[in-house]
């Protein structure tokens, strides 16, 4: 796959600048341990769009807190600024639920409830947030490489994102009612109600599911190099600083769903 090199460059530049802030971070929370960010829940685009898409110009973003260590939000700020033109929603773990109970079947609102995890819930709840509304869902360590709006076409109804292996489910663009969407959140309920939990959380509702539901089928996709990249700003300390051993790595298989 041939590398546009002007996004190789701010790949390799966002890098930088975020290994240096991470380095930076560990002294500033050692001298400052309790100062905290707020992400907001909802901010309005910095800009006015300049390009019209099926793909509605939101970024989506969960976390278990919107109170964030300094290096987290320097990631959201990142977002922010590569792309100006979209609206920006954070989603907390309690207003995920209120909305799945609203807005999805009781069946679905059912088996998200029986989910412990919180990467686990939030692994459901994107697919049923991009499959009712659209937009663009990054995980709260990923950053886009390039501006979103130069990235998506005009007419494309979807852009997955392939690292070296597989599909990945850390940045999802979708138009609502993606049949995408809508067999991963099938075989999501299907594996909750059957307890199939496989290796862990990455079997149960994660990128496994995703590859599964879209199987050998031909979709829309970018390589993660030139579109989305995780971990430049922030790791998994500065990301559970107040939640120590918070991710799903370390969850527990028999602790995955409620009885």
């Amino acid at each position: 796959m041939k590398m546009p090199f002007k996004i190789i460059l701010a790949n390799r530049l966002l890098k930088l600048t975020g290994a240096l802030i991470k380095a930076f971070s560990f002294l500033f929370h050692f001298v400052f341990p309790k100062k905290r960010f707020t992400i907001p829940k909802q901010s309005d685009p910095l800009i006015k769009s300049k390009k019209s898409t099926k793909i509605p110009k939101i970024i989506w973003q969960t976390n278990y807190t919107n109170s964030v260590s300094f290096p987290v939000y320097c990631n959201y700020l990142c977002n922010r600024l590569i792309s100006p033109d979209f609206e920006y929603r954070y989603v907390s773990t309690e207003d995920r639920l209120e909305f799945i109970k609203e807005h999805a079947p009781k069946e679905i609102s059912e088996a998200y409830e029986k989910l412990t995890d919180g990467a686990a819930q939030a692994d459901l709840w994107r697919m049923i947030t991009l499959n009712y509304h659209g937009g663009i869902y990054m995980d709260i360590d990923a950053h886009a490489v390039w501006p979103i709006s130069k990235m998506i076409n005009e007419d494309d109804e979807e852009v997955f994102l392939l690292n070296k292996e597989h599909y990945t489910n850390y940045f999802i663009a979708s138009t609502k009612n993606n049949r995408f969407l809508e067999k991963t959140i099938e075989i999501i309920i299907s594996n909750i109600q059957n307890k199939n939990i496989g290796r862990g959380v990455y079997d149960l509702t994660g990128p496994a599911v995703f590859n599964d539901a879209i199987g050998e089928e031909q979709v829309n996709h970018r390589y993660y190099k030139i579109t989305c990249i995780q971990g430049s700003f922030t790791n998994e300390h500065f990301q559970y600083i107040d939640k120590p051993r918070g991710k799903w790595t370390h969850a527990k298989k028999e602790d995955l769903l409620k009885d």
